[in-house]
């Protein structure tokens, strides 16, 4: 695999060239793509239970549900949890018969909350509260009662970490699901309130959440990110951790796009946050996505004004911190909020692959392909023509940056040319624009791997066996 910057583009073009004149069989194939839908695992989001989920359907791709333990776990047996997936299943087929992927999040309290049961019950397996010395503690929030489970209890630590094992080996390969929500307290967003924090109580000890956070990384093969509250040192390890802020997580946003969101027009409490997981290499490493504030009524309503909202349009604020996907619930039947500008702003979502130059000598097709988007593809995905496919994948491939790729068959009709993966539903398509490979050079990484070195006059950064091009600031 060759990546490439802008700075390699000429020697390239002159290797091509060279080849030509060496062997005169390799011809340009004509390509005319653009992009017109919103890409899988990308895009703007809403729960399966939405009144106009069918109506959206075109122009999403993805939709939102959580998974309660409690409601796959019929209990414990010689020593191994005993599973009844078909609650899930049921969550999963129904998102799949709307062509679209699931957004899922594990969760264990809910404030005021009754699908457990009673209000504001656990969604902690029921085999776990039965145990002799398991005790929830309960408060207020959000004006309802609500449970917490037991963080003292060492059953549950088990429980909770096995579960993503469990999980893994269930559902690790299957196109159904896109990402995976994972986290603690309120609707597993990283905080609570209403009631005093005890950590290692009503919330895990931060001992314990490196060691989920990690076992999470080193286990669960899905894309997956926790909330932006890990950020935040009062509840949480992650941003005092070098060990935990190198693992491969991505993170969501619960109120993306506030008044206050950024440090420069108001408190700046989220960005802080994300600067705590690391925002400026964060999304190269896990996915990277949320859902757009409910701190006003209005948030919702108008976050997609095209004039913008609090001073950013959605374009640019999803470009700043490289969103993927935004739940975006209450947005439908909202004055700016129209299927069209759904289908817009999600293309400006994630990861935009370009062709930008094909040929072929009969035998075998080469191609240069970049991402114009503001974000990777975090799943394996490959150039094929019909059933042969490139070794390369697209998966990882960061804004700005090409590579070039072979596929061992001659491309005969441009329309034979697709890109496939089998970690999209089979009705799904992954479609690419043609045109010129445009270099983006406002990408920076505070990562510690990277090395910094110059080129041409240009500050480059190389992160193994990829580089590109950064400007404006010199990273130390």
């Amino acid at each position: 695999m060759k990546v490439l910057s802008k700075i390699l583009l000429t020697s390239i073009a002159l290797l091509w060239t060279t080849e030509c004149v060496v062997a005169n069989d390799w011809k340009p194939v004509p390509l005319e793509r653009s992009i017109t839908s919103v890409q899988p695992m990308t895009g703007l989001v809403l729960w399966r239970t939405h009144g106009q989920v069918d109506k959206y359907a075109p122009v999403t791709t993805l939709e939102f549900s959580y998974c309660l333990p409690c409601k796959v776990v019929k209990g414990k047996k010689d020593g191994k949890i005993q599973y009844d997936w078909s609650y899930l299943e049921d969550i999963l087929n129904d998102i799949a018969s709307r062509n679209h992927q699931a957004v899922i999040r594990f969760r264990y309290e809910n404030p005021g909350n009754t699908e457990v049961g009673a209000t504001g019950a656990t969604a902690v397996p029921q085999y776990i509260k039965d145990m002799p010395g398991y005790k929830e503690t309960s408060n207020y929030a959000e004006g309802s009662l609500t449970y917490y489970a037991d963080w003292t209890n060492v059953e549950l630590m088990w429980f909770t970490k096995q579960f993503i094992t469990d999980f893994n080996a269930q559902y690790k390969n299957d196109p159904r699901i896109a990402v995976i929500q994972v986290g603690f307290g309120h609707w597993s967003e990283g905080h609570i309130y209403g009631t005093t924090l005890k950590l290692g109580v009503n919330f895990p000890s931060k001992a314990y959440q490196k060691e989920y956070f990690t076992h999470v990384a080193n286990t669960l093969e899905i894309p997956w990110g926790m909330s932006i509250d890990g950020g935040d040192s009062y509840y949480s390890p992650v941003a005092e951790d070098e060990e935990l802020l190198a693992l491969a997580f991505g993170a969501f946003d619960d109120s993306f796009m506030h008044a206050g969101h950024e440090l420069a027009s108001g408190s700046g409490w989220n960005e802080m946050c994300w600067d705590g997981i690391g925002k400026e290499y964060r999304w190269m490493k896990g996915i990277c996505g949320g859902e757009i504030s409910y701190y006003t009524s209005n948030d919702q309503k108008n976050f997609l004004n095209p004039a913008g909202m609090y001073g950013w349009t959605w374009e640019d604020a999803s470009a700043k911190y490289h969103i993927s996907y935004m739940l975006a619930n209450n947005a439908p039947g909202s004055k700016h909020a129209t299927v069209e500008r759904f289908r817009e702003a999600g293309i400006a979502a994630g990861y935009t692959f370009r062709v930008s130059d094909c040929k072929t000598n009969g035998s075998v097709t080469r191609l240069v392909v970049s991402n114009q988007g503001i974000a990777p593809i975090y799943r394996d995905a490959f150039f094929a023509i019909g059933n042969v496919q490139s070794d390369v994948s697209l998966r990882g491939l960061l804004p700005g940056e090409g590579m070039e790729i072979v596929i061992p068959v001659g491309l005969t009709n441009s329309n034979d040319l697709q890109i496939v993966s089998p970690y999209i539903l089979p009705t799904q398509t992954i479609e690419f624009e043609t045109g010129t490979f445009t270099a983006i050079d406002n990408i920076t990484t505070h990562q510690p791997s990277a090395v910094k070195y110059l080129q041409d006059g240009h500050i480059h950064i190389q992160r193994g066996n990829k580089r590109y091009t950064v400007t404006g600031q010199v990273i130390e």
